[in-house]
């Protein structure tokens, strides 16, 4: 509880936020790329909690969101891979079960939310790639000096 007791609350919001953020940003999706990094989006994660949970007025309720957060941001990441992996059939129905009891839980706190939050995973999984889809007929590749050399010699007679 007083380990952010010197920190203004909208600076600890605002680092919260930032955190939250980077730990989007290096979240290990699946791709192979060097801004992903697994132990750098894990501790970002929990360090917004913890500092959220430096502003609760008891030292249990501090404990739960960073139990909680352990929860989410540690072992279901961990969970959700076992799954896909082994059963990915199971992996789209725990994943479809988790964003339904997320917009039910919201429904009961705030209805304009959970319209957001409805539109906003309707936007993200039809929306976008149908439009990607659309739009890659309109691909067009322009080739120019900035193109890589292309070797036009027939190079077989250096084999032996």
């Amino acid at each position: 509880k007083t380990l952010t007791e010197s920190i203004s609350t909208d600076t600890i919001y605002a680092m919260s936020a930032l955190m939250l953020l980077g730990h989007l940003i290096f979240f290990d999706y699946g791709a192979n790329a060097a801004i992903v990094s697994s132990t750098l989006s894990l501790n970002m994660a929990i360090f917004a909690s913890v500092c959220l949970a430096s502003r609760l007025p008891r030292s249990l309720h501090a404990f739960v969101v960073v139990t909680f957060a352990m929860q989410i941001f540690a072992l279901w990441p961990m969970l959700q891979k076992k799954l896909k992996a082994q059963t990915p059939r199971c992996y789209v129905g725990v994943t479809v079960l988790f964003a339904l009891a997320a917009l039910v839980g919201l429904a009961t706190v705030s209805s304009v939310g959970a319209v957001l939050f409805a539109s906003l995973l309707l936007a993200i999984s039809c929306l976008c790639p149908y439009c990607l889809i659309r739009l890659q007929q309109l691909k067009d590749n322009i080739h120019g000096p900035w193109d890589e050399a292309e070797i036009k010699e027939d190079l077989s007679r250096f084999l032996m």
